[in-house]
């Protein structure tokens, strides 16, 4: 059914943004930045618009196809989120950057699965039981715009926080994503 509903639009879009965190997550770019990591707004925000509209179609199946569950992609995505925590708190350099390839650290683990993680791709998946396919595709190019902004303002942020309040929200994030991380990994668990 083709019925575009602006409270539909407004509570997708809401979700997915809570689920994505893109202002939680900028400590964690500027770091990669910091790093090496060549970031391309564009390219992430397409990438990541991409991805999210591909699993909205075929996420079961693509799973189903890899010989996957839901909840083994989850958890192979906390695996990933807490070792970008454990980044952020203690310093280390787990990914390392690739400037040879140029827009790959755009594209992993920022746009996947810092971004647009198993979390979001799952929601997106039982979001379509639910919700106007259409309504579900005006939220998803939303969000693919406020990554975009977002990223567009990674180097306006640091600024304005400054080093000394950047490593401090780094930190902080950190915890957070290792939270998260340990989150995603109980829930699916079982």
């Amino acid at each position: 059914m083709f019925s575009v509903q602006f409270s539909e639009i407004v509570t997708i879009s809401l979700t997915l943004f809570a689920i994505i965190d893109v202002l939680g997550t900028v400590p964690a770019i500027i770091n990669m930045k910091s790093r090496g990591i060549v970031l391309q707004p564009g390219k992430t925000g397409l990438f990541a618009g991409a991805l999210m509209v591909t699993f909205l179609f075929l996420g079961d199946t693509i799973l189903r196809l890899l010989g996957l569950d839901t909840q083994s992609f989850a958890l192979a995505g906390s695996v990933v989120i807490f070792l970008l925590g454990l980044e952020m708190i203690l310093g280390m350099h787990i990914f390392k950057s690739n400037t040879e390839s140029g827009s790959a650290g755009s594209l992993v683990p920022i746009a996947f699965p810092l971004l647009v993680g198993a979390g979001t791709l799952t929601v997106l998946i039982s979001m379509r039981s639910i919700y106007s396919t259409v309504n579900i595709l005006v939220a998803v190019v939303i969000n693919s715009i406020v990554i975009y902004v977002v990223l567009r303002s990674t180097d306006w942020i640091e600024q304005r926080v400054g080093k000394a309040g950047l490593h401090a929200i780094t930190k902080f994030f950190g915890v957070i994503a290792l939270a998260l991380a340990i989150k995603i990994f109980l829930a699916n668990m079982m």
